[in-house]
């Protein structure tokens, strides 16, 4: 099994369990650590090694002290999906709605507000021309409080695989494209 393809299942299976134990105590503090770690980089906060290493293959595990591409992809997800997640009663996870799909959807639920439209803009624009993962990361958790504030939900196996792709230099810009052309595919209301 590729790197990728591990990423996408260990993220699947977290993003399982967290939902599964969300009105757990133990699953309700798993996700309030997860989510004081969103805009961090991963290892920064020793309390939630577990929560992104603990069951990772160690394959992916990091041999110089630097997070690994694999890391870097299951910890922001997974720090993005808890974000996301905060008190939702409904999974904010859903398979296929991509960056840019979900960011499509947000603008086509503004009904013509143009300012507000600009504003979405404003944040997606960023996201698709970021060039390393501490930017991605902070426009990204941008983007997850409109699609939380919005009631839109985020495919976070597809963007745990597109951030684990997005680190290396030959296939960022082709990751930067797919989220462009979902969201110009899928964008309605296009005056």
């Amino acid at each position: 099994m590729s790197k990728r393809e591990a990423v996408k299942q260990f993220v699947y299976k977290q993003i399982v369990t967290l939902w599964e134990s969300r009105e757990t105590g133990g699953g309700k503090a798993r996700l309030a650590h997860l989510r004081r770690g969103a805009g961090k980089v991963p290892g920064e906060m020793p309390e939630l090694w577990g929560s992104f290493l603990d069951g990772l293959d160690e394959s992916l595990y990091s041999t110089n002290g630097e997070a690994t591409y694999a890391e870097w992809a299951v910890y922001l997800t997974l720090t993005l999906f808890a974000l996301h997640q905060q008190g939702g009663e409904k999974l904010v996870h859903c398979q296929g709605e991509s960056l840019g799909f979900a960011a499509a959807k947000l603008i086509d639920e503004t009904k013509d507000e143009d300012e507000e439209r600009r504003r979405i803009m404003r944040r997606f624009a960023p996201v698709i021309t970021a060039s390393s993962m501490p930017q991605i990361s902070h426009y990204l958790r941008s983007m997850v409080k409109l699609f939380k504030a919005n009631d839109v939900a985020l495919d976070y196996v597809a963007l745990a695989s597109d951030l684990y792709d997005f680190q290396f230099e030959d296939k960022r810009s082709r990751v930067q494209l797919r989220w462009g052309e979902k969201f110009y595919k899928n964008k309605k209301g296009d005056k």
